[in-house]
């Protein structure tokens, strides 16, 4: 079981990531910070470890996801109303593809952690 502690400090450092991700959305394109991949796939990194931090912090993949994928999509598509950039329904989904793989491998971790007894007080 994660303690208290180290879940405040999950939520904490996934909350700085996903208000990086917001303000990312709507600065200048020319302002971002660029890890030389192709943006889709920093797009799906950055919702996947966002999803990842949540997940481990509240233990519920399937509700973290099903907060942040609609909240992806949103993002993505309040882009338009930046005057250099345009919504991406590709890029979009690769966000929440980034969510639900993020999602799905805590639930397996999780389940996979429950039934070896690992956090349950037996070892």
């Amino acid at each position: 079981m994660v303690s208290s502690w180290t879940s405040r400090l999950l939520v904490f450092a996934g909350a700085v990531l996903l208000a990086a991700i917001a303000v990312a959305t709507f600065i200048p394109a020319a302002w971002q910070i660029r890890l030389g991949l192709h943006w889709l796939t920093e797009h799906f990194l950055a919702y996947f470890a966002v999803t990842l931090l949540f997940c481990f912090a509240w233990r519920r993949p399937m509700a973290v996801a099903a907060v942040l994928v609609p909240l992806a999509v949103v993002l993505e598509t309040l882009q338009a109303l930046t005057a250099d950039r345009t919504a991406d329904a590709v890029t979009a989904l690769f966000a929440a593809a980034g969510v639900a793989s993020a999602a799905l491998l805590a639930d397996l971790v999780i389940s996979w952690r429950r039934k070896a007894g690992v956090g349950a007080g037996n070892g």
